[in-house]
């Protein structure tokens, strides 16, 4: 009977491997921290100031949308990093000027849109029911 105990306490092995999943999420963590580091005060200003960009169609805002993808902010510009509801939006010429001025109404500095050529989906949203409709 202690010989099935054995086998059957699988605790030291666990032990074990808990540390090694520990260990490489450990780095993983960091590598991770790097990048997703907490948003500046100024990018949350100018995400602030995006929420009143509206795409014309839908009647909701960029930020809503999930349409801005990363917000840069450089010494001498800001980049804007957006997708479009559509590849070929009529309304993206308006919708870069509104974020453009929207920007500078924060940080009176050039801004720079690029607009990104990946598909958007409804899935990018914060909240995907504000569509009217449940995922």
């Amino acid at each position: 009977m202690n010989d099935e105990k054995q086998p059957e306490n699988p605790s030291a092995p666990s032990a074990e491997s808990k540390p090694a999943a520990e260990a490489s999420a450990t780095p993983a963590a960091e590598a991770g921290a790097t990048p997703t580091a907490a948003p500046s005060q100024q990018e949350m200003a100018v995400r602030s100031a995006l929420e009143t960009v509206m795409d014309p169609e839908i009647g909701l805002s960029v930020i809503d949308l999930g349409l801005i993808r990363e917000v840069v902010i450089q010494p001498e510009k800001t980049l804007v990093r957006m997708l479009l509801t559509t590849p070929f939006c009529p309304y993206a010429p308006q919708m870069i000027a509104d974020v453009k001025s929207a920007t500078q109404s924060v940080l009176p500095q050039e801004c720079e849109v690029e607009i990104m050529p990946d598909a958007w989906s409804p899935e990018m949203m914060p909240d995907p029911g504000l569509l009217g409709f449940s995922y």
